[in-house]
Protein backbone atom coordinates (compact mmCIF):
# COMPACT_ATOMS: atom_id res chain seq x y z
CA UNK A 1 0.00 0.00 0.00
CA UNK A 2 1.64 3.71 -0.80
CA UNK A 3 1.94 6.01 1.58
CA UNK A 4 -0.11 9.04 1.61
CA UNK A 5 3.00 11.30 2.47
CA UNK A 6 6.15 11.32 1.03
CA UNK A 7 7.94 13.67 3.78
CA UNK A 8 10.25 12.29 5.97
CA UNK A 9 9.64 13.31 10.18
CA UNK A 10 11.05 16.72 10.60
CA UNK A 11 13.37 17.58 13.05
CA UNK A 12 12.67 19.68 16.02
CA UNK A 13 11.36 19.49 19.69
CA UNK A 14 8.28 18.09 20.29
CA UNK A 15 6.02 17.58 23.46
CA UNK A 16 6.38 14.06 24.68
CA UNK A 17 3.95 13.84 27.46
CA UNK A 18 2.87 16.39 30.37
CA UNK A 19 5.52 16.95 32.97
CA UNK A 20 2.76 16.17 36.32
CA UNK A 21 2.08 12.67 34.41
CA UNK A 22 5.68 11.25 35.10
CA UNK A 23 6.10 10.79 38.67
CA UNK A 24 9.80 9.95 40.43
CA UNK A 25 10.62 6.01 39.24
CA UNK A 26 8.02 6.29 36.41
CA UNK A 27 7.98 4.61 33.44
CA UNK A 28 6.53 4.56 29.92
CA UNK A 29 5.94 2.93 27.02
CA UNK A 30 6.12 5.21 23.71
CA UNK A 31 5.88 5.37 19.65
CA UNK A 32 7.04 8.73 18.61
CA UNK A 33 9.42 9.43 15.19
CA UNK A 34 8.37 6.09 14.07
CA UNK A 35 10.10 4.35 16.80
CA UNK A 36 9.26 2.66 20.01
CA UNK A 37 10.49 4.42 23.06
CA UNK A 38 11.20 4.32 26.94
CA UNK A 39 10.14 7.69 29.02
CA UNK A 40 10.82 7.15 32.69
CA UNK A 41 12.18 9.99 35.86
CA UNK A 42 15.40 8.91 37.70
CA UNK A 43 15.26 9.04 41.53
CA UNK A 44 16.59 12.23 41.14
CA UNK A 45 13.85 13.58 39.30
CA UNK A 46 15.42 13.68 35.72
CA UNK A 47 13.07 12.75 33.06
CA UNK A 48 14.74 10.65 30.21
CA UNK A 49 14.19 9.17 27.01
CA UNK A 50 15.34 6.51 24.94
CA UNK A 51 14.88 4.06 22.32
CA UNK A 52 12.72 1.09 23.57
CA UNK A 53 14.52 -2.17 23.10
CA UNK A 54 17.15 -3.52 25.78
CA UNK A 55 20.52 -4.56 23.33
CA UNK A 56 20.83 -7.82 25.44
CA UNK A 57 18.10 -9.77 24.12
CA UNK A 58 15.64 -6.91 23.00
CA UNK A 59 13.42 -6.69 25.36
CA UNK A 60 10.64 -3.77 25.59
CA UNK A 61 12.53 -1.36 28.36
CA UNK A 62 9.06 0.49 28.73
CA UNK A 63 6.65 -2.69 29.22
CA UNK A 64 8.15 -3.88 32.91
CA UNK A 65 11.31 -1.95 33.51
CA UNK A 66 12.17 -0.73 36.74
CA UNK A 67 13.93 2.43 37.68
CA UNK A 68 17.11 1.87 40.08
CA UNK A 69 18.74 5.26 40.53
CA UNK A 70 19.54 7.34 37.43
CA UNK A 71 19.52 4.20 35.30
CA UNK A 72 16.58 1.89 33.93
CA UNK A 73 16.03 -2.27 34.92
CA UNK A 74 15.37 -3.93 32.00
CA UNK A 75 12.43 -6.35 32.59
CA UNK A 76 14.17 -9.89 31.11
CA UNK A 77 17.44 -9.57 32.32
CA UNK A 78 17.85 -6.85 34.66
CA UNK A 79 20.68 -4.57 32.84
CA UNK A 80 20.99 -1.66 33.55
CA UNK A 81 21.03 1.70 31.12
CA UNK A 82 21.44 5.37 32.16
CA UNK A 83 19.45 8.34 30.13
CA UNK A 84 22.93 8.56 27.98
CA UNK A 85 21.97 5.19 26.76
CA UNK A 86 24.98 3.37 28.41
CA UNK A 87 25.22 0.11 30.35
CA UNK A 88 26.05 0.37 34.09
CA UNK A 89 25.15 -3.10 35.47
CA UNK A 90 24.60 -5.96 34.11
CA UNK A 91 24.18 -7.75 38.05
CA UNK A 92 25.22 -11.62 36.93
CA UNK A 93 28.46 -10.54 35.09
CA UNK A 94 31.81 -10.89 35.91
CA UNK A 95 32.51 -8.79 33.68
CA UNK A 96 30.60 -6.11 31.56
CA UNK A 97 30.37 -7.35 28.03
CA UNK A 98 32.64 -5.53 25.68
CA UNK A 99 30.44 -4.42 23.00
CA UNK A 100 28.51 -2.26 25.37
CA UNK A 101 31.66 -1.62 28.10
CA UNK A 102 32.27 2.42 27.89
CA UNK A 103 29.86 2.81 24.93
CA UNK A 104 26.48 4.33 24.19
CA UNK A 105 24.71 1.28 23.44
CA UNK A 106 20.66 2.17 23.41
CA UNK A 107 19.84 5.35 21.44
CA UNK A 108 18.68 8.50 23.35
CA UNK A 109 17.56 12.00 22.67
CA UNK A 110 17.76 15.01 24.45
CA UNK A 111 15.20 16.04 26.98
CA UNK A 112 13.74 19.34 28.24
CA UNK A 113 11.00 20.27 30.58
CA UNK A 114 9.14 23.24 30.20
CA UNK A 115 5.63 25.01 29.79
CA UNK A 116 4.07 22.15 31.79
CA UNK A 117 5.61 19.12 29.42
CA UNK A 118 8.19 17.02 28.58
CA UNK A 119 10.05 17.73 25.29
CA UNK A 120 12.42 15.51 23.42
CA UNK A 121 14.72 16.62 20.37
CA UNK A 122 14.52 14.68 17.47
CA UNK A 123 16.39 14.74 14.43
CA UNK A 124 16.62 11.83 12.00
CA UNK A 125 20.68 11.78 11.92
CA UNK A 126 21.22 12.17 15.81
CA UNK A 127 22.44 15.71 15.52
CA UNK A 128 22.35 17.68 18.48
CA UNK A 129 20.05 20.58 19.32
CA UNK A 130 19.98 23.66 16.67
CA UNK A 131 17.10 25.54 18.72
CA UNK A 132 15.74 25.69 22.58
CA UNK A 133 12.36 25.43 24.07
CA UNK A 134 10.36 28.57 24.06
CA UNK A 135 9.46 29.31 27.27
CA UNK A 136 5.70 30.67 27.31
CA UNK A 137 5.21 32.76 30.18
CA UNK A 138 2.25 32.05 31.38
CA UNK A 139 2.32 28.21 32.00
CA UNK A 140 4.74 29.38 34.42
CA UNK A 141 2.82 32.32 36.20
CA UNK A 142 0.37 31.88 39.29
CA UNK A 143 -1.71 35.00 37.84
CA UNK A 144 -3.18 32.52 35.03
CA UNK A 145 -5.11 29.34 35.41
CA UNK A 146 -4.34 25.50 35.38
CA UNK A 147 -4.41 24.14 31.96
CA UNK A 148 -7.57 22.71 30.18
CA UNK A 149 -5.73 20.18 27.74
CA UNK A 150 -7.07 18.64 24.70
CA UNK A 151 -5.49 15.94 22.61
CA UNK A 152 -6.15 14.13 18.87
CA UNK A 153 -4.43 11.43 17.15
CA UNK A 154 -4.68 12.10 13.34
CA UNK A 155 -3.86 10.68 10.21
CA UNK A 156 -1.86 13.36 8.57
CA UNK A 157 1.04 15.32 8.97
CA UNK A 158 2.76 18.53 10.94
CA UNK A 159 3.20 20.42 7.59
CA UNK A 160 -0.17 20.00 6.83
CA UNK A 161 -1.77 20.95 9.61
CA UNK A 162 0.52 23.90 10.26
CA UNK A 163 -0.61 25.20 6.28
CA UNK A 164 -3.97 26.31 8.18
CA UNK A 165 -2.39 29.19 9.44
CA UNK A 166 -1.53 30.74 6.14
CA UNK A 167 -4.75 29.54 4.47
CA UNK A 168 -6.72 32.43 5.57
CA UNK A 169 -9.21 31.41 2.88
CA UNK A 170 -10.42 28.31 4.86
CA UNK A 171 -11.65 30.13 8.17
CA UNK A 172 -14.58 31.37 5.57
CA UNK A 173 -15.11 28.26 3.82
CA UNK A 174 -14.76 25.73 6.63
CA UNK A 175 -14.76 27.46 9.98
CA UNK A 176 -17.90 30.00 8.74
CA UNK A 177 -16.11 33.45 9.63
CA UNK A 178 -18.16 36.39 8.50
CA UNK A 179 -15.13 37.45 6.12
CA UNK A 180 -11.12 37.02 5.46
CA UNK A 181 -8.84 37.60 8.11
CA UNK A 182 -6.65 40.43 7.58
CA UNK A 183 -3.46 39.42 8.88
CA UNK A 184 1.02 39.65 8.61
CA UNK A 185 3.25 36.86 8.49
CA UNK A 186 6.77 37.39 9.10
CA UNK A 187 9.29 34.32 9.15
CA UNK A 188 12.57 34.41 11.09
CA UNK A 189 15.05 31.12 11.39
CA UNK A 190 12.78 28.75 13.67
CA UNK A 191 10.07 31.35 14.54
CA UNK A 192 7.20 31.89 12.35
CA UNK A 193 4.94 35.11 13.66
CA UNK A 194 1.30 35.80 12.14
CA UNK A 195 -0.80 38.67 13.34
CA UNK A 196 -4.87 38.43 12.75
CA UNK A 197 -7.58 40.80 12.80
CA UNK A 198 -11.09 39.59 11.99
CA UNK A 199 -14.31 39.80 13.14
CA UNK A 200 -15.82 37.11 15.50
CA UNK A 201 -19.47 36.17 15.82
CA UNK A 202 -20.67 37.78 18.79
CA UNK A 203 -21.48 35.96 22.05
CA UNK A 204 -24.20 36.32 24.91
CA UNK A 205 -24.20 36.57 28.32
CA UNK A 206 -24.08 32.74 28.76
CA UNK A 207 -21.19 32.24 26.49
CA UNK A 208 -23.35 31.07 23.47
CA UNK A 209 -21.99 32.29 19.95
CA UNK A 210 -23.92 34.23 17.75
CA UNK A 211 -24.84 32.14 14.50
CA UNK A 212 -27.64 34.76 13.35
CA UNK A 213 -24.81 36.84 11.04
CA UNK A 214 -26.15 39.84 12.42
CA UNK A 215 -23.69 40.48 15.35
CA UNK A 216 -20.13 40.13 15.68
CA UNK A 217 -16.80 41.32 17.51
CA UNK A 218 -13.54 42.38 16.78
CA UNK A 219 -10.95 39.71 17.74
CA UNK A 220 -7.19 39.38 17.30
CA UNK A 221 -4.87 36.66 17.16
CA UNK A 222 -1.50 36.46 18.14
CA UNK A 223 0.58 33.49 16.81
CA UNK A 224 3.66 32.14 17.08
CA UNK A 225 6.01 28.69 16.03
CA UNK A 226 9.18 27.70 17.28
CA UNK A 227 10.14 24.84 15.26
CA UNK A 228 7.34 22.33 13.85
CA UNK A 229 6.26 21.15 17.29
CA UNK A 230 5.69 24.31 19.21
CA UNK A 231 2.62 26.95 18.97
CA UNK A 232 1.64 30.04 21.36
CA UNK A 233 -1.86 31.63 20.31
CA UNK A 234 -2.87 34.68 22.26
CA UNK A 235 -6.75 35.42 21.57
CA UNK A 236 -8.03 38.86 22.62
CA UNK A 237 -11.71 40.06 22.12
CA UNK A 238 -13.23 41.16 25.36
CA UNK A 239 -11.31 38.60 26.97
CA UNK A 240 -7.92 36.76 26.91
CA UNK A 241 -7.12 33.07 26.44
CA UNK A 242 -3.41 31.82 25.91
CA UNK A 243 -3.57 28.40 23.97
CA UNK A 244 -0.02 25.99 23.72
CA UNK A 245 -0.61 23.60 20.94
CA UNK A 246 2.17 21.06 20.46
CA UNK A 247 2.31 18.47 17.49
CA UNK A 248 4.30 15.23 17.59
CA UNK A 249 4.95 12.86 14.86
CA UNK A 250 4.06 9.15 15.78
CA UNK A 251 5.84 8.42 12.34
CA UNK A 252 6.11 9.58 9.26
CA UNK A 253 2.09 9.27 8.95
CA UNK A 254 0.46 10.46 12.00
CA UNK A 255 0.56 12.91 14.60
CA UNK A 256 -0.47 13.44 17.98
CA UNK A 257 -2.07 16.99 18.43
CA UNK A 258 -2.16 18.58 21.98
CA UNK A 259 -4.02 22.41 22.69
CA UNK A 260 -3.93 23.62 26.42
CA UNK A 261 -5.63 26.82 27.25
CA UNK A 262 -5.05 29.12 29.72
CA UNK A 263 -6.67 32.27 31.16
CA UNK A 264 -6.18 35.26 33.27
CA UNK A 265 -6.70 34.81 36.70
CA UNK A 266 -8.09 38.38 37.18
CA UNK A 267 -10.44 38.09 34.27
CA UNK A 268 -14.22 38.79 35.84
CA UNK A 269 -16.88 35.96 35.58
CA UNK A 270 -18.27 37.00 33.01
CA UNK A 271 -15.32 37.41 30.61
CA UNK A 272 -14.08 33.74 31.86
CA UNK A 273 -17.54 32.29 30.53
CA UNK A 274 -16.91 33.93 27.19
CA UNK A 275 -13.09 32.74 26.97
CA UNK A 276 -14.43 29.41 27.88
CA UNK A 277 -17.25 29.37 25.07
CA UNK A 278 -14.46 30.65 22.91
CA UNK A 279 -11.98 27.63 23.99
CA UNK A 280 -14.52 25.43 22.73
CA UNK A 281 -15.02 27.01 19.30
CA UNK A 282 -11.54 26.79 18.93
CA UNK A 283 -11.79 22.77 19.72
CA UNK A 284 -14.54 22.84 17.41
CA UNK A 285 -12.51 24.16 14.40
CA UNK A 286 -10.38 21.22 15.10
CA UNK A 287 -12.65 19.14 14.55
CA UNK A 288 -13.97 20.45 11.52
CA UNK A 289 -10.07 20.33 10.03
CA UNK A 290 -9.49 16.76 10.96
CA UNK A 291 -11.66 14.61 8.50
CA UNK A 292 -10.18 17.29 5.34
CA UNK A 293 -6.44 16.41 6.95
CA UNK A 294 -7.21 12.51 6.98
CA UNK A 295 -8.68 12.64 3.26
CA UNK A 296 -7.02 15.25 1.48
CA UNK A 297 -3.64 14.68 -0.65
CA UNK A 298 -0.81 16.50 -0.77
CA UNK A 299 0.21 18.75 -3.76
CA UNK A 300 3.26 19.83 -4.48
CA UNK A 301 2.43 22.15 -6.87
CA UNK A 302 -0.91 23.10 -5.66
CA UNK A 303 -2.63 25.68 -7.94
CA UNK A 304 -3.36 29.00 -5.98
CA UNK A 305 -5.05 31.99 -6.17
CA UNK A 306 -4.13 34.96 -4.78
CA UNK A 307 -6.91 35.33 -1.75
CA UNK A 308 -5.59 31.78 -0.43
CA UNK A 309 -3.01 33.33 1.51
CA UNK A 310 1.16 32.85 1.89
CA UNK A 311 1.21 29.14 1.74
CA UNK A 312 3.59 28.96 -0.64
CA UNK A 313 6.29 31.09 1.81
CA UNK A 314 5.04 28.76 4.68
CA UNK A 315 5.88 25.66 2.42
CA UNK A 316 9.21 27.31 1.76
CA UNK A 317 10.22 28.17 5.30
CA UNK A 318 9.24 24.65 7.07
CA UNK A 319 11.54 22.83 4.43
CA UNK A 320 14.32 23.78 6.96
CA UNK A 321 12.77 21.12 9.20
CA UNK A 322 13.19 18.54 6.81
CA UNK A 323 17.04 16.34 6.39
CA UNK A 324 16.98 15.09 2.98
Amino acid sequence: MSKRYDKPIPLGWFAIGYSSELAVGGVKPLRYFGRDLVLFRTEAGEARLLNAHCPHLGAHLGHGGVVKGESISCPFHAWEFNGEGYCTKVPYAKNMPPKVDGKQAIGRYPVVERNQMIWAWYHPEGAEPSFDVHTIAELHSPEWTEVDTFEWEINSIIQETGENAADIAHFVTVHSSPEMPQGVVTMDGHTRCTLMDSKQEAMDEFGNIDRSGENYDEGRLEAWSYGPGLTYQKFSRLFDVVMMGTITPIDDQNIHMRFCFTLPKQQSDEHTLYANAFRDEIVHQVNQDIPIWENKVYLEAPTLCDGDGPIAKYRKWFKQFYVA
